[in-house]
């Protein structure tokens, strides 16, 4: 199996506004929600409880909008986009004091909400997640477009996928197999910021 690192940017506040790029993967990359078949994700309804508390991550934090999702057999990828002026409800007031930690809170509360949904579907069902999970702040143009087409076309490269347990990925790490998907190797010939909407 391969090594997952802490990836969060030392000293970076999570709340700033702008586009980030997260996948979750479930405990030991177990297959809860769906099959590939066809080149085309099949969702279970396991998979589909992930993919639809996913789309409600806005109704509970304010000023969070989603980009491009993608479920896929043993993972979510997503793009949240943190907006200006995201404070509003007492809950995120709570948070003012720590704002660094706005992402994972968003991940820490939907992986329990999934968790906590399918748990009470039928006695004796335990799933879970791995711990933590990547993220990247993306930060051009280029990487936002390469990161969409990853993660509407994954399912094309399931094989190749590096949390496909039984894949054939090259990567040892999600650090170089998401850099190379965003483009770090091209160079930086293209970093102009993303506006925020």
């Amino acid at each position: 199996m391969k090594e997952r690192k802490l990836t969060r940017l030392k000293g970076y506040d999570y709340s700033q506004s702008g586009y980030y790029f997260v996948t979750i993967c479930t405990k030991d990359r177990e297959e809860w929600f769906g099959k590939i078949e066809d080149a085309e994700m099949r969702l279970s309804n396991l998979g589909e409880i992930a993919r639809d508390f996913w789309t409600e991550i806005p109704l509970h934090f304010q000023g969070i909008k989603i980009d491009a999702l993608s479920v896929m057999p043993n993972h979510v990828h997503g793009i949240l986009i943190v907006q200006e002026d995201r404070v509003g409800n007492a809950y995120m007031r709570s948070l003012q004091n720590r704002t660094k930690m706005l992402l994972s809170k968003i991940i820490q509360q939907y992986k329990a909400s999934v968790t906590r949904k399918i748990n009470s579907l039928e006695s004796g069902l335990y799933f879970g997640w791995q711990k933590s999970f990547y993220d990247h702040v993306i930060r051009n143009d280029r990487s936002l477009y390469n990161l969409r087409e990853y993660i509407t076309n994954d399912p094309l490269k399931w094989e190749l996928d590096i949390e496909n347990r039984k894949g054939n990925s090259s990567h040892k790490n999600c650090v170089d197999y998401y850099g190379e998907i965003m483009g770090r190797k091209v160079g930086n010939a293209y970093m102009r910021s993303l506006p925020i909407d």
